[in-house]
């Protein structure tokens, strides 16, 4: 098996495995006691500290280690809100931003805050100037460093300028990015997570900069600085600093390593798979992780089939989510969502596996498009000589990418200037047919309200 995710937990790093086992016989007892026991959990537990802050780039005592990233992103976000209540109730976030930032910021709209989402380019990437939403009573704003669907690194050092000059402080949700690098710029908060770099799960990061004001929310617990309550889970948060110095370490050769494999993904997959749409930021991403998207394949059914056939990758497709709606990161960029793969590959993948997995690619998705039916050519057929200029395809009550289908096999019964209209209920349509149109060089009319679901206008041009 070759293990393509480690964008959602990369394997457990063997210098983490080490320092796990090591701590476990002195890193279990209280850390706040003076006995022989407690003074050794705390020095474990104080090294750590100085270990992680060193590679975040603060000071030991701006660290709090939390239950889990989510749970740093939660904290972060309600204690900078709550620390400058006094400025306003305004929160501004990305259209791509981590579903913990986004159900925060759901949470503090529903409590009567107000919310401003900064929407991105084709490419997921927001522009600087979108963070001129700063208003008087901008409390927080929040930005991801990079993206874990896509891979596109933010520009968070011109942002951080623009909210420094503000005057409002900006958190970074840096998951992603750490294990590569610091995070450049003048921000505020910092969160990150240790099973991303091959730490132990239920190990997050929360940094909070001096003279940022933060009152953190709960119970007051007296462990964390009063920012996570909870005895710390010491061999856990031993083994997490541990691997992230150790990946550090490795990382400018691996970056460049994994960078020329996705590299070769990115090129050869739409050599290979016809009618594919890789998604991201071509030079700004990240070292290892690439993500396309293939028209007429259900994202489900290719991702077992890539299963089968020895690879575990993830999709953000709509038919592999329990919503049934499309990936909030693609619909925020606008790109097709049917038949989305994201490969992230772990440090050490060997390039013999990348070569694998495009030999066995093009099979794998045609084998899905024949068992749906899917168009085989390349382009509609020629223009109709009779026929009429409107056909209605009732795709109601049918999920991706079986509109697109549809779309496909009728588009060569209409004449040049002809539409064709596609009723649909499915929340991927809306993304996937004007991909489609861009895709095949066909115009995309818009969309009307239907009786149920709605009517996806498209004008054959060629």
């Amino acid at each position: 098996m070759a293990y393509f995710d480690a964008a959602s937990a990369a394997p457990l790093h063997p210098v983490a495995r080490q320092a796990l086992q090591a701590s476990l016989d002195g890193g279990w007892a209280d850390p706040a006691r003076l006995y022989r026991e407690g003074r050794r959990a705390r020095l474990l537990l104080d090294a750590a500290r100085e270990a992680a802050a060193e590679a975040v780039g603060c000071r030991p005592d701006e660290l709090t280690f939390t239950s889990s990233g989510t749970r740093a992103v939660h904290s972060g976000i309600e204690g900078a809100l709550a620390g400058r209540r006094r400025v306003g109730r305004h929160l501004i976030v990305s259209a791509v931003e981590h579903s913990s930032v986004l159900h925060s910021a759901e949470v503090h709209e529903a409590a009567g805050g107000s919310v401003t989402t900064v929407p991105v380019d084709r490419a997921g990437t927001v522009s600087p100037s979108s963070y001129a939403a700063l208003r008087p009573d901008t409390a927080l704003a929040c930005l991801q460093s990079a993206n874990h669907e896509v891979g596109t690194e933010q520009p968070v050092r011109e942002v951080a300028e623009a909210c420094r000059a503000a005057g409002v402080p900006l958190l970074v949700d840096a998951a992603q990015s750490l294990p590569w690098g610091r995070v450049e710029g003048d921000w505020s908060l910092l969160t990150a997570s240790a099973h991303k770099w091959g730490g132990p799960s239920g190990v997050g990061l929360l940094v909070v900069r001096k003279g940022v004001r933060f009152a953190p929310q709960g119970p007051v617990d007296e462990r964390e600085s009063g920012r996570a309550a909870g005895f710390e889970n010491i061999p856990a948060v031993v083994a997490a600093a541990a691997s992230l110095r150790a990946v550090r370490a490795e990382a400018a050769a691996e970056a460049a390593r994994l960078r020329e494999l996705t590299e070769r993904i990115r090129v050869r997959v739409p050599e290979l798979v016809p009618d594919v749409e890789v998604v991201g930021d071509a030079v700004h991403r990240l070292p290892g992780i690439v993500t396309f998207s293939c028209l007429y394949v259900d994202g489900e059914t290719l991702l077992h089939e890539l299963d089968r056939a020895g690879f575990s990758v993830s999709s953000g497709s709509s038919c592999t989510s329990s919503t049934l709606t499309p990936s909030h990161v693609l619909k925020a960029m606008g790109v097709l969502s049917e038949g989305n793969v994201r490969v992230s590959l772990p440090p050490g993948t060997p390039s013999e596996d990348v070569d694998r997995f495009l030999s066995v690619l093009p099979d794998a998705v045609a084998d899905v498009r024949e068992k749906l039916g899917a168009p085989t050519a390349s382009a509609p057929s020629s223009p109709s000589p009779v026929g009429s200029d409107t056909l209605v395809v009732d795709s109601l009550g049918k999920l991706c990418p079986i509109p697109v289908i549809e779309l496909a096999k009728v588009i060569g019964d209409v004449p040049v200037g002809g539409t064709v209209r596609v009723l649909s209920d499915d929340e991927a349509a809306r993304l996937d047919i004007p991909a489609w149109c861009e895709m095949r060089g066909q115009e995309y009319v818009g969309e009307e309200p239907a009786d149920h679901g709605f009517a996806y206008v498209v004008r054959r041009v060629s």
